[in-house]
Parts: C-alpha cells; structure tokens; sequence
C-alpha cells in the first residue's frame, strides 16, 4: 500500500503543530490549576505555577505578544487563519490571550483571597 506524498513544509508545520499544542496544553493546564492549588493551600505550587506563566507571558511579551513558534510554522505555510500553527478550534486560538489571559488574572486572584484569608 502506497502513501500519498506529504511534502517536508508539511511534516515540519504538524510537528511544530504538535509541540506547539502540547506547550500550549502546559500552560492552559497551569492557569487552570493555579486557583485549584490555591484552594488546597498548595503554596509551593501555586507560586511555581504562576511563575511559570509569567514567564510564558514574558516570553510573549517579548515577542510582540506572538508565540515564537507561529514565526516557525510560518516559514512552512502560507496559511495565517488564527490556528494554523496549532491544533486548536479557530475561535480559541483567535480569543487564547484573551481567554487565557483573564482565567490567570482571575486565578491569581482567588490565590490571593486565599493566601489573605488562610496565610
């Protein structure tokens, strides 16, 4: 059985697809747990995790708010919808900053009523 030909650009984008969500899957997976570690007084990890993030958020910051692989799937692609460089649904990778940025926010400060009401 034969294999239909996939060219190179398009095995190097579904790999750097693949890391990229598997990234992204660490950092979606922090900001959701950093309120959940709060809750339990984990302050170890809730600390590491929001640290973590915020050095996802440096590193984005630095980059024009672009994730350093969206240039690397580019050079592979002509595709620019919002998820071409990731397998993610086209409306979370377009609103991801926003989405994911607010959940911080908002986990970062039910770490604080919890660090502020338990010590």
């Amino acid at each position: 059985m034969l294999l239909p030909a996939v060219s190179c650009c398009a095995m190097k984008l579904t790999a750097i697809k693949l890391v990229h969500t598997a990234i992204w899957a660490v950092f979606a997976g922090a900001i959701v747990a950093i309120p959940v570690a709060a809750v339990l007084g984990a302050w170890a990890w809730t600390l590491g995790l929001a640290g973590l993030v915020l050095v996802e958020v440096a590193v984005l910051a630095g980059n024009g708010w672009t994730c350093p692989l969206t240039a690397v799937a580019a050079r592979h692609t002509a595709d620019r919808a919002p998820n071409f460089d990731i397998y993610l649904p086209r409306w979370l990778a377009e609103h991801n900053k926003t989405v994911f940025g607010w959940l911080y926010v908002a986990g970062l400060a039910v770490a604080a009523a919890c660090w502020a009401a338990h010590g």
